[in-house]
Formats: structure tokens, C-alpha cells, sequence
């Protein structure tokens, strides 16, 4: 009986991204600014969902209201990380070198 290592269970997706050893401030500001913008399309497809409630467009009440406690959701989200990101600045300018 041959035992095959781990890396053949290995989905192929996961492997590049091991490769990739940069997790520097660049990643950060990716993500970052990715989630900014998956907040903002939140915003937007809440207001578009408002929009075609109120002209008649075959939105029901219920999805209006998860459109706009999605957006709610998200931006108190990333209120908390912009909080928690000037903390830790702060704390990092605290420390004497």
C-alpha cells in the first residue's frame, strides 16, 4: 500500500495563492478597498430596490426591507473596521522604538 502525501488532496485553487507570500500593506489596501466597494453596491442595490418598490415594479415590502438591513449591516461593519484600523494606529505610534 503506497501513501500519497497531502498535496494531492489539495484543491488546485489554494496552491497559487500559497505561492504567494506578499501579505503586506498592498493586500490590506486590496481588501480594503474591495469591501469599500461591495458596501457601496450594497447602498446602491438597496436604493434601486426602494426605487422599484415605490414605482411598482414587482419588489415586495419584504425584500425592500433586506435591501436596506443588508446595506444598514455592511456599513456599521465597516464603520467598526475604520474604528478598530485608527486604534491600532494609534497604539502602533505609541510604542517607542
Amino acid at each position: 500500500m503506497q501513501i500519497e502525501g497531502l498535496g494531492s488532496l489539495l484543491p488546485k485553487t489554494i496552491e497559487p495563492a500559497a505561492k504567494n507570500k506578499s501579505f503586506g500593506i498592498e493586500g490590506f489596501g486590496e481588501t480594503l478597498n474591495g469591501f469599500i466597494s461591495d458596501v457601496n453596491k450594497s447602498q446602491l442595490d438597496s436604493q434601486n430596490t426602494i426605487q422599484d418598490f415605490v414605482s411598482g415594479n414587482g419588489v415586495e415590502l419584504h425584500e425592500v426591507m433586506i435591501a436596506g438591513e443588508k446595506a444598514k449591516t455592511n456599513l456599521e461593519l465597516l464603520m467598526e473596521i475604520r474604528n478598530k484600523a485608527v486604534d491600532m494606529f494609534k497604539e502602533l505610534t505609541r510604542i517607542p522604538v
